[in-house]
């Protein structure tokens, strides 16, 4: 790897990972909470939800806190039928009522028997796997495990089993995992490591990282996912998703269009 490619990626992650960021980023939900459980279920709903423009994005998990009463850990544990009433006109493109209602159905059911969502991912790992990939399968069939499970809703929980390259997951599972001084990431999961995280493959980072040669596959998958941050892990092998800020920054700055 070229020392401009690495002086690059280093300027724009240190650019790019800041409070500054936040603001016009999903990853600006969880940051309105401060309890553990209400930063894992509105970083969950932002990332799943997150396509398209972001400030739509913003603005449908904003309307999602609201029915919630802006408390979603307390909703979740404590609500009535009668309470999932506003529920029922939720929509965010493919995103409806009924993929709404089984994800608080989920949570429901998870959070009166565990007290964070980090150990519905790291049980199914072993100490030895070198990325998320044991874990982001088993969460997918832990959350379809339901004789209530929607078959429509299985589209929106990605799986390595489909070729997924698992964007949203991923990007999830990076502002759960990664811990550092930037005030960006949260760092509040301490059984999965910052080197076992998966670098998330959205259109910009996709982009970017062919064009610097980082990736050589030419479909986005999962395969494409572990070989970008295989890449990364070159010049961090601790904590290689940190060049996502990177490729995602010059993305949206329009890097070499």
């Amino acid at each position: 790897m070229s020392p401009y490619l690495i002086d690059l990626l280093e300027e724009k992650a240190e650019q790019y990972n800041c409070p500054e960021f936040i603001s016009s980023d999903p990853i600006s939900i969880p940051h309105l909470f401060s309890r553990k459980q209400d930063i894992e279920i509105m970083g969950f709903w932002a990332a799943v939800l997150a396509w398209g423009q972001r400030k739509t994005i913003i603005n449908k998990c904003l309307e999602l806190s609201a029915f919630m009463d802006h408390a979603p850990y307390d909703f979740i544990r404590n609500h009535e039928e009668r309470d999932l009433r506003p529920f029922l006109n939720f929509k965010h493109r493919t995103f409806n009522a009924t993929d709404t209602l089984y994800f608080l159905h989920f949570f429901k059911q998870y959070y009166s028997l565990h007290d964070s969502l980090e150990y519905a991912f790291s049980s199914h790992m072993k100490p030895e796997d070198q990325t998320i990939e044991n874990g982001l399968i088993g969460f997918h069939d832990l959350f379809s495990n339901s004789e209530h499970f929607p078959p429509r809703t299985r589209k929106h929980i990605a799986t390595p089993v489909r070729k997924s390259s698992c964007k949203r997951l991923n990007m999830f599972l990076r502002w759960m995992v990664r811990i550092d001084d930037k005030g960006v990431d949260f760092g509040i999961w301490n059984t999965i490591t910052p080197a076992q995280l998966v670098c998330p493959c959205d259109v910009h980072v996709d982009r970017v990282a062919r064009l610097l040669g980082l990736i050589k596959r030419p479909v986005t998958d999962w395969q494409t996912a572990t070989e970008l941050t295989a890449s990364l892990r070159l010049l961090n092998p601790d904590d290689p998703v940190k060049y996502d800020f990177a490729l995602f920054g010059l993305g949206i700055e329009g890097f070499a269009k």
